[in-house]
C-alpha cells in the first residue's frame, strides 16, 4: 500500500532561481514579473539549499568556512531574498492540493500565480499550505524572505530576558539558536528553502492523525497491551460506515485489528502475543513492525499508511538531588530493564542545514562503530531529518530529544507561549512513533540559565517548560518521559547545592582531566563532558589559510575557528589558550610546531575522553550513563568534537571505541599502592575470560590470569602494584567468547614526555590516527 496512492505528490525540489537586495524593498513583488521589472537579478540555485551556498555556486561568495570569510558574510543577515519557480499542474479528483515546506527559514511570505497564500515564521518545522482552487496549468511560486534580525527588532526585550552575548536576537525567533553564533558553531543566520518542498495531494475525507503506544508489557515478555489513537476528517452522512483498520508484522509475530468508527476520533487498545520487544543497542534486537492502517467508508478503502513502530516502555528513575554515598538516582529504563548509556551528544551536523540529509549515514555508521547507545540530541540545534530517527530506529539507538531552546531566559508572554505550543505539538507529533525516543527535554541549560542572571531567578517560574510543554505533551505522548531542562534544577534542587543534581553537564574548569572536580563529581549521569583536540593537520590546512597556519597565538582565524563566531568581540576567546593549557597540563610545555602541537592535543583529549568512561562504566551502577561531547563538528574547527567536519578521525575516536566495548578491562584509580583491574561487562550474559597486562616499554607482564566478568556489572579480576612517581604505559589484553580485546592505561602523574608517548603508543600498535599528516 504505497503512500503516493492516497497521496500524489509532485516534487518541488531542484532548479529555483533566487534575487536579493541588501536595501528594504519599495514594493512587495508578487510575480516573477514584477520582480524582473524592478531590475532584480535572478541567479540559479538549487532546491533544498541555503541562501550562502546558492551565493557561492554563482561566484558571488567564496567557501564560507576557509579563513575569514564566514565573518564577513554578516552584511547579508539584512537581505530581502526571493525564490521562484514554475511548475505544472496537476489535478484529482477528490483531493485536496497542499503546498508543503519541511522547511522554510523563516520569515517568508508565500504568492502563487500572484496571490499571496501564506506567511511562515518557524524554520523548524513543516509548513504546509492550503491551495484549493488556486491551481492551473502552469503555475509560478515565489517566496519573499525577510530578514530575521529585522523581524527581532519588533519586540521589546524585559529585563527577565537573558542570552548569551551573540544571541539575544534569537530569543523571539525560531531559528535553531546555534545560528545566532555559538562556542560550537560560527554566525551563520542563513535563510531559503532548506527541506524539501512538495505540492501533495490529499483525500478529502482521510486519517489526520495515528498513533500506536506501548501501556504495558508483561514481566516475562510474552504480551503486550498496545493501544491505537486516531483522528480522522470525516464528510459523510451518519449512514455511511467507516471503519479503520491496522495490521502489523515483524518476522513470525503478527497483529491486526478492524473495528467500525463511531466518530471521527477514538481508541482502541489491543494485545500481541510474543511480542518482538524493540531493545537498545546490546540489550537485544531493535524489533520493527511494519504497520499499515487504513480507513474506510462503506467497505472501500479511502486513505491508509505505511509506518514502523517498536513494541517497548521507557521509564526515567530520577531523584531532585543525590548525596556524596549515592542515594539518589538517574537511570533509564527499557522493557522493565535498567540501561547503562553510553552516549553522545548530537550537534549541527552542517551549519548550512540543507547538507544535512547526506552527512548524516556516514555519521549514523560511526555510532554504531563506537557502540553508542543514546544520542542527545543538543536543544541549540534544529530537529533533525526524518532519516536520523529511522537509523536510531533500526540501530537501537535511544535518542534524548532536547526542544530547540538552549542557554537563555526565554519569552514568557502569551504570544511567544502559544507560538511554542504549536512548534512542540507538530514536533512530537512527527516524532512520537519513533521508538527510539526516549525522553523529551524541554531545553539546554536553560534552568542553569536562570542561576547565571545572578538574581536568584526561580527556574521553576519558567511557564515555557514548567506548563507550556508538559501540557502539549499530556495531549499528544503522556506515557514518555520528560525532563523540563537540562540539568533540571526542581524545587527541591533549586534550594541545594547544584553540585548534588544526579543529572549534570561536567564543565567546570576543565583542568587536568584526572582532577577532583572529575573524581570526586557526585551525578549519577553526565549529559555532558568533554575536552579539546586539534584536528588533523591536513583537515587544518584546509579551512585555515597558509598564512595563518601558525603559531595560534593571537591568531584571528584560529579564534574564529575555536569558535568565537564575532570577531574582535571576545565571546569564547579563551578556547585555544584552554587547549594550548591541557596540553601543558600533561607534557609539560607546549610544541612549537603545528605538527606537534596537533598530535598533543588530540592525546591530552583521548586521554581524557578516555577516563571519563572509564571512571563512570568502572562504577555502574553507582553512575548510570555518560553522553560525551561530542561526535562531529559542524564546521571545520578547534573542538571538543572527535571527528572532524570533513569527517578526519581524531584520535579520541579509537579511544572511546575500545573504552565502550561491550565487554572492557580497565584499571581504576590507585588506592593504597594498588590498582584493582576491573571487568565491565554490558552483556546480560557472564562471560569467562583470559587477561595479560603488561608494561609496553619494559615487556614485564604485571598481571595475568582467567576471570569470569559478571553480567551487567564490574568484576574484580586482578590488581597490581602501583607507584605515584613511575611514568609508564600499560597494555591490556583480554579473550572471551566475544572475542579479542584491547585497552590501556597512562600510569603515573605528569608531566610526561610526547616523545616516549608516541614511541609507546606505536608499540602498543594503538597509534590509529597521525595527527601530523
Amino acid at each position: 500500500m504505497p503512500d503516493n496512492i492516497y497521496r500524489p505528490t509532485i516534487d518541488l525540489n531542484g532548479e529555483w532561481a533566487f534575487a536579493y537586495t541588501l536595501e528594504p524593498p519599495t514594493d512587495e513583488f508578487r510575480t516573477i514579473d514584477e520582480l524582473q521589472q524592478a531590475g532584480m537579478t535572478a541567479y540559479p540555485c538549487q532546491v533544498p539549499g541555503n541562501f550562502e551556498l546558492d551565493l557561492q555556486a554563482v561566484g558571488l561568495i567564496g567557501e564560507p568556512f576557509y579563513g575569514m570569510n564566514i565573518a564577513a558574510l554578516q552584511k547579508y543577515e539584512a537581505a530581502h531574498i526571493w525564490y521562484f519557480r514554475r511548475f505544472a499542474g496537476e489535478q484529482h479528483a477528490g483531493m485536496i492540493p497542499e503546498l508543503v515546506f519541511e522547511g522554510l527559514d523563516c520569515y517568508a511570505d508565500v504568492y502563487l500565480n500572484g496571490q499571496h497564500i501564506g506567511s511562515c515564521d518557524n524554520m523548524l518545522v513543516e509548513q504546509v499550505i492550503p491551495v484549493e482552487g488556486l491551481l492551473r496549468e502552469e503555475n509560478e511560486l515565489l517566496i519573499h524572505i525577510r530578514p530575521a534580525i529585522d523581524e527581532a527588532r519588533r519586540y521589546e526585550y524585559p529585563p527577565l530576558l537573558q542570552s548569551l552575548g551573540a544571541n539575544y536576537d534569537a530569543l523571539y525567533v525560531r531559528k535553531a539558536p546555534h545560528m545566532y553564533g555559538w562556542d560550537i558553531m560560527p554566525r551563520a543566520l542563513s535563510a531559503g528553502l532548506w527541506r524539501p518542498a512538495a505540492l501533495q495531494f490529499r483525500p478529502v475525507e482521510r486519517l489526520e492523525q495515528f498513533y500506536v503506544e506501548t501501556l504495558n508489557i508483561a514481566d516475562d515478555h510474552s504480551r503486550a497491551t498496545l493501544a491505537a489513537h486516531f483522528d480522522a476528517r470525516l464528510t459523510g452522512t451518519p449512514t455511511d460506515v467507516y471503519e479503520i483498520q491496522l495490521t502489523g508484522r515483524c518476522g513470525a509475530s503478527r497483529f491486526a485489528h478492524r473495528q467500525r468508527m463511531l466518530f471521527k476520533a477514538g481508541t482502541f487498545r489491543f494485545t500481541v502475543e510474543n511480542p518482538a520487544l524493540w531493545w537498545p543497542r546490546g540489550r537485544g534486537e531493535a524489533a520493527l513492525y511494519a504497520c499499515e492502517v487504513s480507513l474506510w467508508k462503506n467497505g472501500e478503502q479511502i486513505d491508509g499508511r505505511e509506518f514502523r513502530c517498536g513494541i517497548r516502555t521507557v521509564a526515567l528513575d530520577r531523584t531532585s538531588v543525590t548525596d556524596p554515598q549515592g542515594n539518589g538516582e538517574f537511570c533509564f529504563r527499557v522493557n522493565g530493564e535498567k540501561v547503562f548509556v553510553l552516549g553522545t551528544n548530537w550537534v549541527p551536523v552542517d551549519a548550512y542545514h540543507s547538507r544535512d540529509a547526506a552527512r548524516i549515514p556516514p555519521i549514523m555508521e560511526m555510532v554504531d562503530d563506537l557502540g553508542i547507545n543514546m544520542i542527545r540530541c543538543w536543544g541549540g540545534n534544529v530537529y533533525e531529518n526524518d532519516l536520523f530517527y529511522d537509523l536510531c530506529d533500526e540501530q537501537g539507538v535511544l535518542v534524548w530529544q532536547d526542544f530547540a531552546m538552549a542557554c537563555s531566559i526565554y519569552p514568557q508572554d502569551a504570544d511567544f507561549r502559544a507560538r511554542l505550543a504549536d512548534e512542540v505539538r507538530r514536533v512530537v507529533r512527527r516524532l512520537r512513533q519513533h521508538p527510539c525516543i526516549a525522553l523529551w527535554s524541554g531545553d539546554n541549560e536553560c534552568d542553569a540559565s536562570y542561576l547565571w542572571s545572578g538574581r536568584n531567578l526561580d527556574p521553576n517560574s519558567n511557564v515555557l517548560t514548567r506548563q507550556v510543554l508538559p501540557g502539549v505533551l499530556l495531549d499528544e505522548d503522556a506515557c514518555r518521559p520528560y525532563l523540563p531542562s537540562s540539568p533540571y534544577i526542581d524545587p527541591v534542587a533549586f534550594q541545594s547545592d547544584q553540585s548534588l543534581l544526579p543529572e549534570n553537564h561536567l564543565w567546570g574548569p576543565r583542568d587536568y582531566y584526572k582532577s577532583q572536580y572529575y573524581q570526586r563529581s557526585l551525578c549519577h549521569f553526565a549529559s555532558e563532558i568533554g575536552y579539546h583536540g586539534c584536528p588533523p593537520v591536513r583537515s587544518i590546512r584546509r579551512f585555515i589559510s597558509p598564512g595563518k597556519l601558525w603559531p595560534y597565538q593571537n591568531n584571528e582565524e584560529w579564534l574564529l575557528h575555536a569558535s568565537s563566531p564575532v570577531p574582535g568581540v571576545d565571546l569564547y576567546d579563551y578556547r585555544i589558550e584552554l587547549m594550548a593549557k591541557q596540553v601543558r597540563e600533561l607534557f609539560g610545555e607546549v610544541p612549537d610546531t603545528l605538527e606537534e602541537f596537533a598530535f598533543a592535543s588530540q592525546v591530552s583529549q583521548a586521554e581524557a575522553f578516555k577516563f571519563f568512561i572509564e571512571l563512570f562504566r568502572g562504577s555502574k551502577w553507582r553512575r548510570t550513563g555518560i553522553i560525551w561531547w561530542n561526535l562531529i563538528d559542524g564546521w571545520p574547527q578547534f573542538s571538543d568534537a572527535i571527528v572532524d567536519y570533513y569527517m578526519e578521525k581524531k584520535l579520541a575516536y579509537s579511544f572511546i571505541k575500545r573504552s565502550q566495548a561491550p565487554l572492557c578491562l580497565m584499571l581504576h584509580e590507585p588506592e593504597n599502592w594498588k590498582q584493582a583491574l576491573v571487568a565491565c561487562n554490558d552483556t546480560r550474559d557472564d562471560l569467562p575470560l583470559t587477561y595479560t597486562l603488561r608494561d609496553v616499554e619494559s615487556g614485564e607482564v604485571l598481571a595475568q590470569g582467567h576471570g569470569v566478568a559478571r553480567a551487567d556489572s564490574v568484576t574484580p579480576v586482578g590488581e597490581i602494584p602501583f607507584s605515584m612517581g613511575a611514568r609508564r604505559f600499560y597494555l591490556i589484553t583480554w579473550s572471551s567468547r566475544l572475542g579479542q580485546g584491547v585497552n590501556h592505561y597512562l600510569a603515573g602523574n605528569p608531566p610526561f614526555s610526547l616523545a616516549a608517548y608516541r614511541s609507546w603508543l606505536e608499540r602498543a600498535g594503538l597509534l590509529a590516527v597521525d595527527a601530523g599528516a
